[in-house]
């Protein structure tokens, strides 16, 4: 499995090698899994636009739908195209979960890719087939370790958010706009991050839109501020790694953009309770001397909550901690139609105070 800088890499080889006239090194299957929908689809235009550079004109699209038949792709590499050209087949599976006879024909298809490979130079056909993200079980199912054996895996992940200044800036950059140098510059990428974050969809058009608006050089603030609407999405999870940050303000931010989207509220409650629980349970070891990493292992912490809890942890006093849970508890008493006199009569912003006590 490679990340997507390796098939941007994988892209430029298929690239030099067609301007060369030499033989490539196009693969007849393709796998691209992530989340992000904005990201995987860009990957899989970059992918597309390279092999049809190379011969592959022809495009058909399969989606994995109830009572699919799986015999479209296993026919999909002996059949010869009406018009002599070679083919894109897509194979798309939204829930990432082919079922009993979706896997027993992969595991097909996938020994008929291995055979072509050492009979062909170039297979007839190259077939990408498109992923949501996998969880760990998953990435251990046969189908699956069939498919990376048979061809080339790319996870696409998330972008965090503290990479997405670079990313919008980078995105300004290849449609000839800038925005200021030195704190002011810094400044409005954050204001365009909070606009945008958690929908990179609508952040791409926000920017394609400010390349319409002004000329290529240099935006100011203003100009931004002016242009740019708010189409920021939040969910629970981004939530809680806000209330480990510390990071009141995007923590209002969420909650007011999770209010007003309609999130169920004993679902909020829920996630922050379960993660105001693990803290506690990780405090009280720490403040036995148990190793903080060690805890991350056992509890099953990785990924960006494996940088915050080290650092909540060391911020975060055992009061303050056993305080929120206290009021956590209230707000669901609250949520369930109870009265908690000690506490605001919103639950929203019991919330707040749950994360005033946590900055």
């Amino acid at each position: 499995m490679i990340k997507i800088d390796a098939l941007q890499a994988h892209i430029g080889s298929l690239a030099a090698t067609a301007a060369a006239s030499s033989k490539t090194q196009v693969q007849g299957l393709y796998v691209i899994t992530g989340d992000e929908p904005l990201l995987v689809m860009e990957a899989m235009d970059q992918l597309r636009a390279a092999v049809k550079k190379i011969g592959y004109t022809e495009r058909e699209i399969l989606m994995h739908e109830r009572y699919f038949d799986w015999g479209q792709l296993l026919s999909a590499g002996q059949t010869m195209s009406l018009f002599g050209d070679k083919r894109w087949l897509e194979l798309r599976i939204p829930s990432g979960k082919p079922g009993r006879d979706g896997a027993e024909a992969l595991k097909q298809f996938t020994s008929q890719i291995v055979a072509q490979q050492t009979h062909a130079e170039m297979p007839e056909t190259v077939v990408c087939i498109v992923l949501p993200r996998l969880d760990a079980k998953t990435k251990t199912a046969s189908w699956f370790s069939a498919l990376d054996a048979a061809g080339l895996v790319v996870q696409v992940d998330s972008l965090e958010r503290s990479y997405l200044p670079h990313w919008i800036a980078a995105r300004l950059k290849k449609q000839g706009q800038a925005v200021e140098a030195g704190p002011a510059g810094q400044r409005t990428l954050e204001f365009m991050v909070d606009q945008v974050e958690g929908n990179l969809i609508a952040a791409h058009q926000e920017i394609q839109k400010l390349g319409l608006l002004y000329p290529e050089g240099q935006l100011s603030e203003a100009e931004i501020r002016g242009a740019i609407l708010k189409v920021a999405r939040y969910d629970i999870f981004e939530l809680t790694a806000a209330l480990l940050a510390g990071d009141l303000a995007r923590l209002n931010r969420m909650l007011d953009g999770l209010k007003g989207e309609g999130e169920p509220l004993p679902l909020i409650l829920w996630s922050v309770t379960e993660e105001l629980r693990l803290l506690a349970k990780l405090k009280a070891a720490t403040d036995k001397g148990e190793s903080v990493q060690q805890l991350l292992k056992t509890y099953r912490i990785w990924g960006a909550r494996e940088k915050l809890y080290p650092t909540a942890l060391r911020r975060i006093g055992t009061h303050a901690l056993r305080r929120a849970i206290q009021v956590a508890a209230g707000l669901d008493r609250q949520a369930k139609g109870l009265s908690a006199a000690e506490l605001p009569a919103d639950p929203w912003d019991g919330l707040r105070l749950v994360g005033n006590l946590l900055r």
